[in-house]
């Protein structure tokens, strides 16, 4: 890919064969400025022996594991480090690569990515490098830090104003056939989106 002299990759092979990548910046921001957001550990037995229950939810997702890891240390500086330097590698970016090679040299039309010299293009990443080693992050390398497979289903179209499930869950939360406000949550409940807010779906500052 054509990048700006901050985004230019040195690479040096080294003794075994791989090589080591010198990446610039991709963000103008400097890595002390950036806020790294921890996940929070999770004392199921505690909350059970007060009598809220939770594991059951995360068990039936398989994320038994995921909340065993939270217990384990947090890199921060590297984390940083490899956000500073991070880009999209996808499917345009790939078109890119292969046009980039046609123009040095136009004999290469048509030849497939092996035959340009490329790796096959098989899924989007989030490409960086933690001290000089290549990394990429993938769905399937998320799936397998959180030890879970990388499959799901997802179901388009759902209107959350008209949907038939408004009252079960209404029920379920709110002890309402109506949708209530954070006040009329069950502390089970209020519990759960504790756990989201602060394990799962990240943020900073905010309650909303």
């Amino acid at each position: 890919m054509t990048t700006s002299s901050s985004n230019q990759e040195t690479s040096m092979q080294v003794a075994t064969g791989e090589a080591y990548q010198i990446k610039g910046r991709t963000m103008s921001l400097e890595e002390w400025e950036l806020t790294v957001q921890v996940e929070n550990s999770v004392d199921f037995i505690s909350l059970a022996h007060h009598g809220c229950e939770l594991r059951n939810f995360y068990q039936a997702q398989d994320l038994d594991d995921y909340f065993f890891m939270l217990n384990g240390p947090s890199y921060l500086n590297l984390v940083k480090h490899f956000w500073v330097r991070a880009e999209i590698y996808d499917l345009y970016a790939a078109r890119l690569e292969e046009h980039e090679k046609v123009l040095i040299d136009p004999t290469l039309e048509g030849k497939t990515r092996e035959e340009l010299g490329l790796k096959p293009f098989t899924c989007t990443e989030i490409r960086s490098s933690i001290m000089g080693i290549p990394t990429s992050i993938t769905e399937e390398v998320i799936a397998r830090a959180i030890i879970r497979s990388a499959e799901g289903s997802f179901e388009e179209g759902l209107d959350s104003k008209t949907s038939p499930w408004n009252e079960v869950v209404n029920m379920t939360m709110f002890n309402s056939t109506k949708k209530g406000k954070y006040c009329d949550l069950k502390v089970d409940f209020k519990l759960l989106l504790k756990i989201m807010n602060e394990n799962l779906l990240l943020k900073d500052g905010g309650g909303d």
